[in-house]
């Protein structure tokens, strides 16, 4: 529909100066520059397909194409000189006079399909709907209007047609819609009785999904759990079994240097292992949400102390663990036994984790609610793209695979320090360190 607007708009604007022409040639005498080849005018003007109509000023028709004068069934010629309202239905003629006036006054270009829909009036007096495009023009100060006319009986019938249709369809779909509503009401009665049972059947549905979810998830674990008791005792076993059998062979006095080194083997392990066997019942604890919590005051420094003698059993070559001094005033009311787990867990990890001959840093503060543990290292650090599952369940770092560990002390961790009101966070760059900081309220807040 756009494209034939521009293409009328085109045709007008052309028209415009074909008629220029055309009326020069035969209104005007006195101008005789295309009179040499005035049919090639008539050629232009005939091959208009649309009907076109010149008017002047007073109404009265001075041109119009085969188009128009086949549209109103007029014979050639018979239209010129002929009044315009000849064309206009008799109940439209008595306004026609304002409006082409008005028209005239501001006239400007109307592009053909603006406006409501027009009629004519054809020789034999049958009204048919049009529509019209008007182009004003003045030559050698006379107004004209060129108006292009179009038939639009076949559109205007097809909408009807289409409009009926669309009633037809309308009228049909309100009924199916009543149907349809009638046997909605029915079932509707019949699935009253049927609504509990559905809803007990859902709620049975969803809680065989969860034990479901709850049972592969168990399976998971347990796949995990025999997998790193696999991995992670036999290391350590192994370990024990070749130093108790070299043990046996130092039975000479000054050999006791010797029996030291894999006594102290002996012990480290054995630590190792007991520190795993306590995560793994911690593990269980928390996740069946048995753990009961011990509330007792302490002293602070006493837990710091413990932590730190058990941690230089297992420090490597030229490292060492600074602790913070003048602490032994800090007291606070949490669960003792709790709090050495969360500690040891972090600076072992730091022993671990670090090389030889570095330190690791243990910083202490108090202010009126919590006390802040600091445990800084220089280890190996996590991957940037490790850091966001640090805390699931048996997750490790890609860089920490070759050492042992089981990946779930850092979840147990922060599994406590929620129970307990507390919080971890952590700054880490790999191959530089890591900065946890945990924060544990100074008094139970259970109380």
């Amino acid at each position: 529909m756009h494209l034939l607007l521009k293409m009328t708009n085109i045709i007008a604007c052309k028209l415009h100066y074909i008629l220029y022409f055309y009326i020069l040639l035969y209104s005007i005498p006195h101008k005789h520059m295309f009179k040499q080849d005035p049919d090639i005018v008539n050629i232009l003007f005939e091959a208009v397909s649309e009907g076109v109509v010149v008017v002047d000023e007073n109404q009265n028709i001075v041109a119009a194409n085969s188009s128009a004068e086949k549209m109103f069934v007029y014979d050639k010629n018979e239209l010129i000189n002929k009044p315009l309202h000849i064309l206009i239905p008799g109940k439209y003629q008595h306004n026609h006079g304002t409006h082409f006036s008005g028209f005239m006054k501001n006239s400007s270009t109307r592009n053909m399909g603006q406006g409501k829909v027009l009629y004519g009036i054809k020789k034999n007096k049958i009204e048919f709907p049009l529509e019209i495009g008007l182009n004003p023009f003045i030559v050698y100060e006379k107004r004209y209007v060129m108006a292009i006319i179009s038939d639009i009986t076949i559109r205007k019938k097809a909408e009807k047609e289409i409009e009926l249709l669309n009633s037809q369809l309308e009228k049909r779909v309100i009924e199916r819609t009543a149907e349809l509503n009638s046997n909605i009401e029915a079932l509707k009665e019949l699935n009253v009785n049927f609504e509990k049972e559905i809803k007990k059947r859902a709620r049975a549905e969803n809680r065989i999904k969860v034990a479901l979810k709850k049972e592969i998830e168990l399976n998971d674990l347990k796949t995990k759990f025999l997998s790193l008791v696999s991995h992670e005792f036999k290391t350590p076993l192994s370990g024990i079994l070749t130093s108790t059998i070299l043990l046996e062979k130092y039975k000479l006095s000054e050999q006791q240097e010797k029996r030291d080194k894999h006594i102290k083997t002996i012990t480290s392990k054995v630590h190792y292992l007991n520190n795993i066997l306590n995560d793994f019942l911690s593990i269980e604890r928390l996740g069946s949400g048995k753990v009961n919590y011990k509330f007792t005051n302490f002293n602070l420094s006493k837990i710091v102390n413990e932590v730190v003698y058990n941690a230089n059993m297992l420090l490597k070559s030229g490292q060492r663990i600074n602790i913070p001094q003048n602490i032994d005033e800090f007291s606070l009311q949490q669960d003792e036994k709790i709090l050495e787990l969360i500690l040891s867990n972090l600076i072992h990890n730091a022993i671990k984790y670090s090389p030889e001959n570095t330190y690791i840093d243990l910083e202490i503060t108090k202010n009126y609610k919590n006390i802040v543990f600091i445990i800084t290292d220089q280890g190996i650090g996590i991957p940037q793209k490790d850091q966001k599952n640090i805390f699931e369940r048996y997750f490790r770092a890609e860089n920490a695979f070759n050492s042992q560990g089981t990946g779930i002390g850092l979840n147990i961790v922060k599994g406590h320090l929620e129970n307990l009101g507390g919080s971890i966070k952590f700054k880490s760059k790999e191959n530089i360190g890591s900065i946890f900081t945990i924060a544990l309220p100074i008094h139970n807040n259970n109380e």
